[in-house]
C-alpha cells in the first residue's frame, strides 16, 4: 500500500487515508453499526476489491481495528471495528451531512437528523472554545505555525496584498 506522503498540511495527510468516498461511506456504516465484510459490502454494493483495499487503509491507518470472530460451522473471518481515532471522525461524518442537507438539500427532506441524548434537543456541528461556548466560525483564526510552509505562506501574503 502506498505510503501517505510526508506533507505538512494536516488536511492533505487526512484525505490521504480518508480521502475516497467509498471511505467515508464505509465509516458511515460503521458508525450505524456495521463490523462485518459482508454487511459493508451489501449495503454499500461496493466491488470486493476495493473494500479490501479500503478496510485495509483504515486498519494500516489505525482507524479501524481487525478483530477475528467464528461462528459455528463456519471458517474464522474478521470484523472492522473504529478505534479512538476512527470514532473521533463522527463531527466529520455529521459536519458532511449538515452541508449535504443544507447545500444539496432532497425534496423528502434529511435522512437523519441530529439530537441530545435525553433532551431531544436538535444539535449541529460547531466551533467550541475552552470554556464550552459555540463561536461562529467567522469569529476563528487559523494562524500559521513554524511548522507551515514558508512557500505557501508567502504566495498567501502576496495574493493577499494584491
Amino acid at each position: 500500500m502506498t505510503r501517505i506522503q510526508d506533507s505538512s498540511c494536516s488536511i492533505a495527510r487526512s484525505l490521504g487515508v480518508l480521502g475516497e468516498r467509498w471511505t467515508i461511506l464505509i465509516l458511515r456504516d460503521a458508525f450505524d453499526g456495521l463490523t462485518r465484510f459482508q454487511d459493508f459490502r451489501q449495503s454499500l454494493g461496493i466491488a470486493s476489491d476495493i473494500l479490501t483495499s479500503r478496510l485495509a487503509a483504515l486498519v494500516e491507518y489505525g482507524v479501524m481495528e481487525r478483530v477475528d470472530y467464528q461462528e459455528p460451522g463456519s471458517r474464522r473471518r474478521h470484523e472492522y471495528r473504529l478505534t479512538d481515532a476512527g470514532r473521533e471522525l463522527l463531527p466529520l461524518l455529521a459536519a458532511l451531512q449538515e452541508w449535504g442537507d443544507r447545500h444539496l438539500p432532497r425534496a423528502e427532506g434529511p435522512s437523519v437528523m441530529r439530537y441530545e441524548r435525553g433532551t431531544h434537543a436538535p444539535v449541529r456541528v460547531a466551533f467550541v472554545d475552552q470554556r464550552g461556548r459555540e463561536i461562529p466560525s467567522d469569529h476563528v483564526d487559523f494562524v500559521p505555525t513554524a511548522a507551515y510552509p514558508e512557500a505557501r505562506l508567502q504566495l498567501l501574503q502576496d495574493r493577499r496584498s494584491a
